[in-house]
């Protein structure tokens, strides 16, 4: 991945203030993919302008959409498009490139594709979505790295998942959206961006049900329409903030934000020590001097998010007590806690298992990112550490947060970028 610079952060400052949450990631790249379905111009609001939107942005020019974006307005006219094929640079640079296969089929009956790249935090393999393809009659051929899928008609059937795979779920509701009959897919992802998914796609159009629940229902329409959409708010954003402003001891006021999307890592926080009042579109957090140790098991959604995961041990790494974190979702997700122990962290890896002993202060130093969270952690653990700490290969970070450096700035942290 090329590397774009670092951030200098001096930690040991209280921050405390009011923020707000951008548009989520994980809700607005599906439904970028799904504007293919329409064959004409959708409008989306609340979408953040970071590197993971720009690639997909990209792919879509690249496959003939014409896309104009201003702010968090992006314009999508995919009247235009012809081809079927993602280019595999574009691929490399970002895994949720795959939904776009889903999305393709659905408009064009054939899409072809090189295996996903993104972030390398363990085996993420893409069988679940092949074989839903399969089961809606989709012919896949694999040749010389590449994926080939191409059908005549969808024919809607039922689709098992042996695990709720948040990509295949939405691959296959993209896949059936614009197919014959009736589509159910059982042990679906629960994830509020698939609701949210749902949401944009029955605005357009679609006939879908059961969103949020573990059994999906589409039924097959001819078309879509244009419409405008607002992206819900990025949940693991506002987690990250308010983790933020929970390990210095401060306070926060976070506005735009669905606290309903975050219960299971406020109740995580309350543990913690933490004072939280949820409004509609406010969370308001008030942190003790001194965060308690909690145990935290990765669950799909509605358990504690793996995406949180790293997060959650970089403020453990200075709680009072010892923390017991099991990752159930990727197994090689601990990798950037070997930068966490350069900085004076004690944490043990067993299997799945990190056994984090809380410490009174972690130490300056020059660390990597080597993923979008595990990044984040380390940014989070730097605001505690005593003098200037480096966090080298921030690309990793700005794959998924829109000016984290900014908003946390903005409430007192000390954040200045480095370009390299």
């Amino acid at each position: 991945m090329k590397l774009c610079g670092s951030y200098i952060i001096t930690g040991g400052n209280r921050l405390e203030g009011e923020s707000y949450v951008s548009g989520s990631k994980n809700a607005s790249l599906p439904i970028l993919a799904a504007t293919v379905l329409n064959n004409g111009i959708t409008k989306l609001y609340n979408v953040p302008n970071i590197h993971d939107t720009k690639v997909m942005i990209e792919i879509l020019r690249n496959l003939g959409c014409k896309v104009k974006r201003v702010r968090d307005k992006i314009v999508v006219d995919a009247r235009g498009i012809k081809k079927h094929e993602i280019p595999e640079e574009l691929m490399r640079k970002m895994r949720s490139s795959v939904i776009l296969a889903g999305a393709l089929i659905g408009r064009l009956k054939k899409a072809t594709f090189s295996c996903p790249g993104g972030c390398d935090i363990g085996a993420r393999p893409i069988d679940l979505h092949l074989k839903a393809f399969e089961n809606l009659g989709i012919n896949i051929s694999k040749n010389t790295g590449y994926i080939h899928c191409t059908c005549d008609t969808i024919i809607g059937e039922k689709i098992h998942l042996d695990f709720p795979s948040v990509g295949a779920t939405e691959n296959a509701m993209l896949a059936s959206v614009l197919g014959k009959g009736t589509t159910v897919i059982s042990n679906a992802a629960m994830e509020p961006e698939i609701v949210d998914l749902q949401n944009f796609l029955n605005k357009m159009g679609a006939k879908i049900t059961g969103a949020g629940t573990n059994e999906i229902t589409i039924q097959g329409v001819q078309k879509l329409k244009d419409i405008g959409y607002q992206v819900m708010p990025d949940r693991i954003e506002a987690g990250t903030l308010l983790c933020a402003v929970a390990t210095t001891g401060g306070n926060i006021t976070l506005k735009k934000v669905n606290p309903e999307h975050l219960t299971p890592v406020l109740e995580k926080l309350k543990e913690c020590g933490c004072k939280i009042q949820e409004e509609k579109e406010t969370v308001i957090l008030e942190a003790p001097k001194k965060l308690k140790a909690v145990d935290i098991k990765t669950m799909p959604y509605p358990g504690f998010p793996t995406d949180m995961q790293a997060i959650l041990v970089s403020i453990l790494c200075t709680a009072k007590g010892t923390s017991i974190v099991t990752e159930n979702i990727f197994e090689n997700r601990y990798k950037y806690t070997n930068e966490l122990k350069r900085m004076g962290a004690k944490i043990t890896i067993e299997g799945r298992t990190a056994i984090v002993k809380g410490v009174r202060k972690l130490t300056k130093g020059v660390v990597e990112a080597a993923d979008l969270r595990g990044g984040a952690a380390l940014v989070l653990a730097s605001l505690t550490a005593n003098g200037k700490t480096k966090v080298k290969n921030i690309e990793y970070i700005l794959r998924g947060y829109e000016n984290l450096d900014e908003k946390l700035n903005s409430l007192g942290a000390k954040i200045t970028k480095e370009v390299e």
